[in-house]
């Protein structure tokens, strides 16, 4: 099966104060599409830094990094802006849902950056992701009136609009209590099994157990790669 992400040889140095740091060492990891993989190890470990080159939020000192076939490495800002908002669906620890805008704007705004969709186009959108996370019932109230679950459920709506080739869900339930916890990671294995390709940053055991595939980092390089024969069982909360 052709691989949906492809790094090869990637590595990721940093000088600060005439002190080379390499973030990243010589990574190489293929992701197929359908796959859940969890992405953990302890802070410093170097999971930001590939999570950013995953996302495209930066790119690499050395190697290869191909994504749906197309080389990725060497574009220019502009060029990985482009493709990021194509390609990759982000939800965050934070949410980063912007404070003034509707359920349904925050959603939309994604959409905004392609030429050529209808209002009606986007909204029919908006419509459909909002029905898949169940909150379409929100569509008109703003992030300060809903629960810090019910954020990340939008967030993940954001994520989805665009039809990206995956999710990078960073730390996705690293700002909720455990019930919320649990209801985004139900929601998040729901997608999975839709098919949707995901990549979880994570520092809790029980969510890197939900994933198909676990991949642990230690001091910028990968320690272990796991296929998990059997994912955790669907965790039965709601928001």
């Amino acid at each position: 099966m052709t691989a949906l992400i492809q790094l090869k040889n990637i590595s990721k140095h940093f000088v600060t104060d005439e002190v080379e740091t390499h973030a990243v060492n010589q990574i190489n990891l293929s992701i197929t599409q359908g796959e859940y993989l969890a992405l953990s190890g302890p802070s410093g470990c170097g999971k930001s830094t590939l999570l950013s080159l995953l996302g495209l939020l930066d790119s690499p000192s050395e190697g290869t990094y191909h994504l749906t076939g197309l080389d990725a490495s060497s574009l220019n800002r502009n060029e990985r802006a482009k493709i990021r908002n194509e390609k990759v669906g982000f939800v965050f620890q934070s949410f980063n849902l912007i404070s003034d805008l509707t359920v349904a704007e925050n959603v939309m705004l994604p959409l905004t950056y392609q030429k050529g969709l209808s209002k009606q186009t986007m909204m029919d959108k908006v419509n459909d992701v909002l029905q898949q996370v169940e909150m379409s019932h929100r569509t008109r109230h703003f992030p300060s009136q809903l629960s810090g679950g019910q954020q990340q459920r939008v967030a993940v709506a954001r994520a989805l609009v665009n039809d990206p080739a995956f999710i990078l869900a960073d730390e996705p339930t690293g700002n909720l209590d455990s019930k919320n916890a649990e209801a985004v990671m139900q929601l998040l294995n729901s997608l999975h099994q839709k098919g949707s390709t995901i990549v979880m940053v994570t520092h809790d055991p029980r969510s890197a157990e939900c994933a198909s595939r676990q991949v642990e980092m230690l001091d910028g390089q990968i320690i272990r790669d796991s296929l998990i024969t059997q994912t955790a069982a669907p965790i039965s909360a709601a928001i």
